[in-house]
Parts: structure tokens; sequence; C-alpha cells
């Protein structure tokens, strides 16, 4: 590896992050610690990095401090474990300063966390981000030993995506001009997803399926050694449209059979176990006592609206389940579940006593009966204080059998949430 090279990246990087202009997002850090950061690519990880670094120039610290790596970069793609100490010999040639280290997308490096855990363990500040959610296994997380805090990026908010189009939310933002701005830039948010790069380019689908072939072969196909990339591809299609449904391993596995090709049930498991390390899908159980139906009758959805709606045909009932189920999984992760049994719920978080459906609208008697019904049901055996049926654009609250229901349109959902 070319030290010449390492010190030239360290410079331009030094230069890049003193000129650039930042959208700031909410997300606190603890200027102490060191992190891990992980999530889909193009959620915004780099740029909380260089968030990071403007705040510690702003704290007095000085540019030269930084030690920025993007492992991205195609002069040092091929670097090796072994040598990763040339970055810190590098910049102590070029500096007297302490660094503060950042190193991006470092799971391009194989046995990166053994660099990682030498850094901490010499007292160092460390930053971290990378694109697989590998990053958080077990074995990774032995190997760093608690030195790191670990956190997931997920795309912008909606209330990030508002601000970044210059609309602000004081308190009564409701009962105010501004909800009507809520309302239209909502929609933008609602078929193209929260990745930031998208918001101001005019192709915004041919951006998103760049994006979705390059986690699809870089993250999946590439690192993974997959050889039957149509299956993969063929389920992938099938998520997406089944994205409200439960579906099991043994339904897919014929599904993928349908054209004769042979698929081990196995295999399906470790292609959704890659999909959701690569941060494209996500996946949420059945509330059962049995774990064998925990595991095998899951719904799968999408970390971003923008890339699930590549695949549909008239997506809105499935764009809002998919928005609804991300954001009850950025607050609960593992803690959310459905429930199909004898009563259908579409969202349950058990130890918040919260039951959730989502209904695009609520016009017709029958479905107010339904979702209505099944909440009512449900609340007897969760013991739930809070129901809610989440629409597209309705708000009402009701009172059914002495049990108050809140019908929320979901932007506003997202807002009050947040």
């Amino acid at each position: 590896m070319d030290k010449n090279v390492i010190k030239q990246i360290i410079i331009r990087q030094q230069e890049f992050v003193s000129k650039i202009k930042l959208q700031k997002r909410n997300i606190e850090l603890d200027f102490a610690a060191n992190y891990v950061f992980v999530g889909i690519r193009r959620a915004g990880k780099s740029f909380l990095l260089y968030q990071y670094i403007k705040n510690l120039v702003e704290q007095g610290h000085s540019i030269e401090e930084i030690l920025f790596i993007n492992f991205e970069d195609e002069r040092i793609s091929d670097i090796k474990k072994e040598e990763l100490h040339l970055i810190l010999e590098c910049y102590s040639e070029l500096y007297a300063h302490e660094p503060i280290i950042f190193l991006d997308e470092i799971q391009n490096v194989d046995g990166w966390e053994h660099f990682a855990r030498r850094l901490a363990d010499e007292k160092r500040r460390v930053l971290i981000t990378g694109s697989n959610a590998h990053m958080l296994s077990r074995e990774i997380s032995s190997v760093l030993g608690g030195r790191y805090i670990a956190k997931e990026i997920y795309p912008f908010s909606l209330a990030e995506f508002l601000k970044f189009n210059g609309v602000e939310l004081n308190r009564n933002w409701e009962f105010s001009s501004v909800k009507s701005a809520v309302v239209r830039l909502f929609a933008e948010y609602f078929y193209n997803g929260g990745l930031s790069e998208v918001f101001l380019l005019q192709d915004k689908k041919e951006w998103l399926q760049s994006l979705y072939h390059k986690i699809l072969f870089s993250d999946i196909v590439i690192r993974k050694g997959i050889r039957n990339e149509q299956s993969l591809k063929l389920l992938i299609r099938k998520l997406a449209d089944g994205v409200m449904q439960p579906v099991s391993i043994k339904r897919l596995q014929n599904i993928l059979q349908g054209d004769g090709t042979k698929i081990a049930r196995e295999t399906i498991t470790n292609y959704l176990g890659y999909l959701n390390e690569a941060y494209l899908t996500f996946s949420v159980s059945n509330f059962s006592d049995s774990i064998t139906e925990r595991e095998n009758q899951k719904k799968h959805y999408f970390f971003d609206n923008g890339i699930l709606n590549l695949f549909l045909y008239q997506p809105d009932t499935k764009l809002l389940e998919n928005i609804v189920a991300l954001e009850l999984y950025k607050k609960f992760g593992n803690r959310l579940f459905y429930y199909n049994k004898n009563i259908e719920v579409d969202f349950c978080v058990p130890d918040e006593g919260l039951l959730i459906q989502v209904s695009y609208d609520m016009k017709t008697d029958d479905t107010r009966k339904r979702e209505f019904g099944a909440l009512v049901k449900a609340k007897k055996f969760f013991n739930a204080e809070q129901l809610l049926v989440i629409t597209y654009n309705q708000e009402e609250e009701i009172e059914l059998d002495g049990i108050k229901i809140s019908v929320v349109p979901i932007w506003k959902f997202l807002i009050d949430n947040e």
C-alpha cells in the first residue's frame, strides 16, 4: 500500500469536510464515546460523521486533528487488515496531533474489528460506519468488547425531510398554514422515501434503481458469493409484492420453484438474512407462544419506501403499511410484532400496551367494522391501553363498547411519534 496515497486521502478529506454544507440531523451523540454507525447505504452515515467533525471544529478543534478514511475509495480498496496500521503511521508523519479517527464503510476490510479494538484499547477516539448489520453480530461485538456504542442510522424522518424543505414545525403547527405544506410535502416523502440524496433529483426513480442494484450486487451477491442471482431477485420482488402479508419459508420455496429451479429452504432462510444484513429489508414476527411460528411466519418490510416503490403497481396501501412498520421498528426494534391468531392485528407492542391497525381510509362500514372490531377483541387479550388506526389522511376519535380508539393520519403519526 502506497503511503503517499494514504497521506493524500487524509489531506483531501480534511479539505472536503471543511467546505461541505450539511443538513443537520436530529441525532444526539456523546462526544466522549466511540461509535459504530450502521444502516442502509445513503442513509446519511458519512454525513453524520461530517456533522460530528463540524461540531468538533466549532468546539475549537483543528481540522488537522481529523483522520478520515473512506474505505470505498478505489485507491485503497484492496487494503488488508495487516496494513491498517499504515493509516496511523501516515497521519503521524503529517501531524503531531493525537487524531480523532473516522473510518467510513470499513466493513470492506475483512478483520477490521481487530484494528478497531486496538484503537479503543489505546484510548483513541474512533467513529466507524458500515452498511452491513453483520457489524453488530455477536462475533464482532465480542471482539469489540463493549468499547463502542452501536447505533443504527435510518433514512431521514418526515420531520427532517420537512426541515430540509424549509418547513419548521412549531408547537401548534397543525392549526397553522404549515399544515397544508406538511400534507403536500408528505406525498413526495411517501412515494420517494427518506434517502436525502434523492430529494433534489429530477429522476428519483433512476437514482433509487441504481442504489438498489448497488446494494444487491455489492452488499449481497458479491459479498456472499451468491450463484443463484435470479432466485434472489425473484425473492425480493415477491417480498415487495406481499409486504402486508405474513409468509412462510415453505410458501416462498414454492413460489421460487415455480419455474422449475430447485432451491432449498435453508438457502431461502440465508437469503432473507442477507437482505436484512444489507438493510434492504427487516422482518416482524407473529406474537405467538410457538417459537417455530414466530420464526417461520413473518412479515417482511423495506427500510425505505422509495426502494419498495420500485417494485409496486398501485402502491398506496403497501407503502402506507411499510412506512408505519419502519417507524415502529425504529422505535421498538424486536419488541414489535404483528398478531394473527383468530384476530388479525397489523402491529402490536405488548410491553407498551400498543395495538395498531393500518387502513388507507375508513370510509366504508365494512372497513370500520373490521378494523375497530379487531382492536376491541385484541385489547382484551393484550390488556392494551393505546388503540390506533393509522390512515392516509383521516382523523377522528371514537368510543366502542367503552373503549377509545384514535384514527390518525400517517403524517401526524410520524411527526408526533418523533
